[in-house]
């Protein structure tokens, strides 16, 4: 469902002020969302919608998921978290998952950003230039 602009703007000025010192603060998002729930003004569900977008969106740049086809070592693990909170900041979240399907290497999700240096991410660019060659 798009948002009417008039509920996407209203969710934008109430995500902009869920900040405090430039962080989400979840005691901001409760009130923004009690406050609606008891107010419901026009258009709330799409405000709603529109700021859980926003909500989820920001939650997803502060949490990393890094894929590899096997079980990180400990000391590989810190290093990473080291390296992605030294660009990200001290609050970001890391998760680990084993996804064989990569046969080698390491695939980062943080937020849209991607850094995929998998053998499958190479194996499928070697493919994509075999055919469109």
């Amino acid at each position: 469902m798009k948002l009417s602009k008039e509920a996407r703007k209203a969710a934008k000025s109430l995500f902009l002020g869920s900040f405090t010192e430039n962080r989400l603060d979840e005691d901001k998002v409760r009130t923004v969302v009690k406050q609606l729930a008891e107010k419901k003004p026009r258009h709330f569900l799409d405000i709603l919608e529109g700021y859980q977008r926003y909500i989820r969106l920001e939650l997803a740049k502060r949490h990393a998921v890094v894929e590899s086809a096997t079980n990180l070592d400990r000391e590989t693990r810190d290093q990473l978290r080291r390296a992605l909170k030294a660009k990200y900041g001290n609050d970001l979240t890391s998760e680990f998952n084993v996804t064989p399907e990569l046969i080698g290497g390491l695939r980062i999700k943080i937020g849209s950003d991607v850094w995929d240096n998998s053998i499958q991410d190479r194996i499928a660019r070697l493919e994509d230039e075999l055919l469109h060659a």
